[in-house]
This record gives structure tokens, C-alpha cells and sequence, in this order.
């Protein structure tokens, strides 16, 4: 079954949590006893209605303040896919959560208070979206119960952020506008009768018809390989297959390929999904491959068509969100982890810092704080083979870790 990931993205007191438990409840993915705790929390509380946000607010300080403050990942399936929904904090101070709820996603729904409107956390949402390169946005125009159902308050919401969406540098985005109450379930699971004047679809009917192509940005084909097997039994005395898994494109029987960092050349003999044979393998599948004739091949090492190498430098620059309260440092020296390889990198120089909420960049940056994001220049003790992110999210992606504590301390994004 298809599985779609879903970062969400919403201030403090959008209803994010709420409107992800109003999805499990219509959708009766909730257990007996969650919703048993619900109805009794609720009813403690002197409610006239479920507080939904309880099924996915985990944490106790989440539930005495009514915000969110880790990533929480939410599971449920439809007879069509699955679903896993990264509740991110919408808070200033949890910008680094909310990089990594979006990092993996391939959708995102961002939550706009139909009283409040465009404001300027929606800014630093949909710049980290952008940033991130979500191909398909969803923006939920929530508590519309709260505006009486308004035609004209959705339409001013919606041709504010159609301002917001003008500064944006990544254009492939589609982005979709729903009007939703979260607390009655107007247009979450099940199209509302409150709006006739809206006659698109409901929300989970939005992400039911999301077509894999149309989400999956499309590059070229890099498989990083995670490990040789050589079963070495009576069977199998001589056979030698990288495992691994395909990013970006598709990998077939007879490509002519490049290992890297050897520069190696052969040809691809068979592609395994455990014991059947494949002709092709579709990128995001996790497949074997053999090769032609017999050359070195490692973990880390990366097997790319020929003619369509990725970018070989000790040096690159790249978009970092920093994510410790220890500050990043001109010279300070950290780990990069690319994929399966891990270098040691010094920061060169910090270019500029960058407002997430598009105004603009400040230059004459010595040093990152927690959840700032800006453009790092860093040099490698040895070259990675890489791609701009822009073109390739998984290869042009890669984590920051402390030489000291091991500790992720930064996310980055190749430039």
C-alpha cells in the first residue's frame, strides 16, 4: 500500500492537533480506549464537545498549555494508503522541529485561523515549505464555524496568501485552499453542507487523490549503497549484490553505470527484490543489484548512470537550519553526514543569515543560535558526491553532528 507522509504547519491555536484527531475519529482509526479518554478528559474539563487535539498532544506540558511542542508522528490507513502525519509545533522557539517534521514529508497541510488570517508565522510556514521543496501544499482555512461559514472572509485569506506565494523561489508547488472547521468536521473527512458556495474537495479526499508523480520530485537516479552480501553458502558461493535503496529515477537491467568515489564502470547484470528478478527499479524501492564483472564496491559508495554523475568536491554551500543552543561557529568543525558516508567538515564562512518570514537576509553573520537558518559555506576533509537539493532532495540533503557528543545539531540543504 501507498504511503504518503504529511507534515503539518499551523500557529498556536490553529487547531493542527485538533483537526489530525478529528481525521483519526472520522476515520475510526482511533482504539476504544483513546477515545474512551477523550470523552472523559473532555467531559472533566466541562466541554460540550470532544477535544480532539487530545489524541495526538502526548506530551503533559502539551496538554496543561494547549500547545504543541515535539513532532509527534500519527499513523492511520484508509483502504487506499497510509498515512503519517508529523505534528509539528507551530511556536517560533520549535522552528528546528518543524524543519524536521517537513524534511521527509512529500505533502504538507498549513493551518490558517479563519478569524486571524495571514499572519506572520503562515509566512515562516510556507517559507520553510518552500524551503524544504513540499510539492503539494494544503492551505486548511480553519474555525471557519467560528466567521459563519464566510465566502468572502475564505476569499480574502486566500487572496492574501496568494500575495505570500509571489515571493516564493520554488515554482513547482501546487498549492490548495480548503475551507474546514476541525471542531465539527466541516470538509476534514467529509464534505460540508455549511458551504455550499465551496465545491471542491474535502481534505482527506484531496489526499486520497494524490498522485505519486505528482508529489515525488523527479531527479536522477543515485543508489548509495548500504551493504554488500556475499551469503557465501554452496548456492550462492559466488554471488556479490549491493543493497541499497534508488533515489530520484529509475534503474534498469543493461544500464551502463559509474561507481563512485572509484569511477569505476560497469553494467547492471539483475536487480533483486529479495528472490525475484526485476527488469527495472523505480526510485524509493529498496532492491539488490548485481554487476556485470567483479570490482570493488563498498558501503557508501554510489552507483550512478554514466553521463549523469553527481557534483565531486571537498567543498559546497549549503542552507542550514541549526538546531543546538550551543552557536554554530566560523572554524568550528562538525560531522557531516551524507547519506550513509560521514565527513569531517569546518564552517568557512557564514554567507548570511536568512529570515524565514521574508524579510529578507542579514549579512555580516560570525555565529548560528538555535532555530536560525542561514547560507554556510563548509570544506570537507575528503570529497562527497552530491546534488543541489533543489534537484534532488535526498542526495542534496544532510545532518550536522557535534565531534564532541555526537548530538544532530544541524540539518543542511545543498545549494
Amino acid at each position: 500500500m501507498e504511503v504518503l507522509k504529511i507534515a503539518t504547519a499551523g500557529s498556536v491555536d490553529d487547531g493542527k492537533s485538533t483537526l489530525i484527531g478529528r481525521i483519526l475519529y472520522d476515520t475510526k482509526s482511533l482504539t476504544t480506549d483513546k477515545l474512551e479518554a477523550i470523552e472523559k478528559t473532555s467531559k472533566q474539563r466541562g466541554y460540550d464537545y470532544l477535544d480532539f487535539s487530545l489524541a495526538t498532544d502526548g506530551l503533559v506540558a502539551e496538554r496543561e498549555q494547549g500547545i504543541t511542542i515535539d513532532v509527534a508522528h500519527i499513523y492511520f490507513s484508509t483502504k487506499k494508503k497510509s498515512y503519517i502525519i508529523a505534528d509539528t509545533p507551530g511556536h517560533v522557539e520549535y522552528t528546528r522541529n518543524m524543519v524536521t517534521g517537513a524534511s521527509t514529508s512529500q505533502a504538507s497541510i498549513i493551518l490558517i485561523d479563519a478569524r486571524k488570517g495571514v499572519i506572520e508565522q503562515t509566512n515562516r510556514h510556507f517559507f520553510i515549505n518552500n524551503l524544504l521543496r513540499i510539492k503539494d501544499i494544503v492551505v486548511a482555512i480553519n474555525k471557519m464555524d467560528l466567521v459563519d461559514y464566510a465566502e468572502d472572509v475564505y476569499n480574502k485569506i486566500k487572496a492574501d496568501f496568494s500575495e505570500l506565494m509571489s515571493k516564493r523561489d520554488y515554482q513547482d508547488q501546487k498549492i490548495t485552499f480548503i475551507p474546514v472547521s476541525a471542531l465539527k468536521g466541516d470538509n476534514v473527512v467529509n464534505r460540508s453542507d455549511n458551504m455550499p458556495w465551496y465545491t471542491g474537495e474535502s481534505l482527506l479526499e484531496h489526499l486520497e487523490n494524490l498522485d505519486k508523480k505528482d508529489i515525488y520530485n523527479v531527479g536522477t537516479p543515485r543508489f548509495p549503497v548500504q551493504y554488500v552480501i556475499r551469503p557465501k553458502t554452496e548456492e550462492f558461493h559466488d554471488f556479490r549484490g549491493y543493497a541499497g535503496k534508488v533515489y530520484g529515477g529509475e534503474l534498469s537491467v543493461g544500464d551502463n553505470i559509474i561507481v563512485l568515489p572509484s569511477k569505476t564502470r560497469s553494467k547492471i547484470k539483475d536487480i533483486y527484490v529479495y528472490d525475484q528478478k526485476y527488469e527495472t527499479a523505480s526510485r524509493r524501492s529498496s532492491v539488490t543489484i548485481t554487476l556485470e564483472n567483479d570490482i570493488n564496491v563498498s558501503r557508501g559508495d554510489m552507483i550512478v548512470k554514466e553521463g549523469d554523475l553527481p557534483t565531486i568536491d571537498k567543498q559546497f554551500t549549503a542552507n542550514v537550519c541549526w538546531m543546538d543552543s550551543d552557536h554554530l561557529t566560523i572554524g568550528g568543525k562538525y560531522v557531516v553526514q551524507h547519506g550513509v558516508n560521514k565527513v569531517l567538515a569546518k564552517v568557512d564562512r557564514i554567507n548570511h543569515k536568512i529570515h524565514p518570514d521574508y524579510s529578507g537576509i542579514e549579512k555580516h553573520v560570525s555565529e548560528l543560535g538555535m532555530n536560525d537558518i542561514a547560507s554556510v559555506t563548509f570544506k570537507l576533509n575528503k570529497p562527497i558526491f552530491y546534488d543541489q537539493f533543489k534537484n534532488h532532495r535526498t542526495n542534496g540533503s544532510f545532518i550536522l553532528i557535534d565531534t564532541q557528543n555526537n548530538n544532530t545539531v544541524g540539518a543542511g540543504f545543498i545549494q
